[in-house]
């Protein structure tokens, strides 16, 4: 079934060329890696793309506990002892369930799966087929997809990714979304604010990821969070969510633990949202000043 980027409606916005790319190479019967930083809508697109083409999603967390048998499947222990290894009671994993359904396996945070689990995959890249030790050879369905994630500003718990995935993938990097784009995900995911502050909001949350002391800044999702938070406090409080001081907070509490510092900053993160907090929406104001958050 033929989709474009027009039938994935407000699930994918801004991301009309990645959508093209990925389509036309799930086509083509590439496997893919998409690479971008977190929030970026990568996991957002591959739903949205699966479900549309009607093909099982197989979702998949990558991390260090991901073994080849987590990955594969297993014989269920107790009905071992009573029938022996038949393949009636064997488990199929995310790998097996995907080649066995022709669906799209999608796994996130692949520079985080042991090497022994990515030599598994590369098998049923290359070949198509996976052998499991007892049951046999299974092969994949048409329609079987790998596509993996990763972010590549996030070197803890990562590891390398070798040669030899990339040799048997398409790579389709995904940058942050535009500043229209991150206003719409805002008007459509974030309470209804006054379209001027959310504008400043934005502004926000995109210089930090331009900051000399920050490493990874925020992604649209601190957007969306910091008008929730907002919102929340402004009914809280009963003053309006343009205030100053509580845009102050609700920014702290939204992106201070989004952006990840170099580690040869001597500063925290709360020091640096409010320094570029007041560069987009001034100076704190004295107390007779008008407090509506207007730079």
């Amino acid at each position: 079934m033929s989709i474009s980027y027009a039938d994935l409606g407000d699930e994918v916005i801004g991301r009309e060329r990645e959508v093209e790319l990925l389509l036309a190479a799930l086509e083509a019967g590439a496997h893919v890696v998409l690479e971008g930083p977190p929030g970026t809508g990568k996991t957002t697109l591959l739903r949205a793309v699966a479900a549309r083409q009607h093909v099982p999603f197989i979702f998949v967390e990558g991390n260090a506990e991901l073994t080849p048998g987590r990955l594969v499947g297993h014989f269920d222990p107790a009905q071992v002892l009573a029938q022996g290894y038949t393949p009636e009671i064997f488990v199929d994993g995310p790998l097996l369930e995907a080649m066995r359904s022709g669906g799209l396996l999608y796994i996130e945070e692949l520079n985080r799966v042991p090497e022994e689990t990515l030599n598994v995959l590369l098998t049923s890249m290359s070949e198509g087929e996976v052998h499991v030790p007892r049951l046999g050879s299974v092969r994949a369905a048409d329609g079987f997809s790998f596509v993996a994630a990763m972010n590549p500003y996030d070197s803890v718990g990562t590891a390398r990714i070798s040669g030899a995935i990339y040799d048997r993938t398409c790579r389709i990097a995904m940058g942050y979304q535009s500043p229209e784009a991150e206003n719409q995900i805002g008007v459509l995911r974030a309470p209804e604010v006054p379209d001027d502050w959310r504008a400043k909001v934005i502004e926000l949350v995109r210089s930090t990821r331009d900051h000399s002391d920050v490493r990874v800044g925020s992604s649209v999702r601190g957007v969306i969070d910091l008008v929730k938070v907002a919102s929340a406090l402004a009914q809280a409080r009963g003053i309006p969510v343009t205030d100053w001081h509580l845009g102050l907070d609700a920014a702290t509490v939204a992106l201070s633990g989004r952006v990840r510092l170099h580690e040869s900053s001597s500063r925290t993160p709360e020091e640096v949202v409010r320094e570029l907090y007041e560069a987009v929406f001034g100076r704190e104001p004295k107390d007779e000043d008008d407090d509506s958050g207007e730079a």
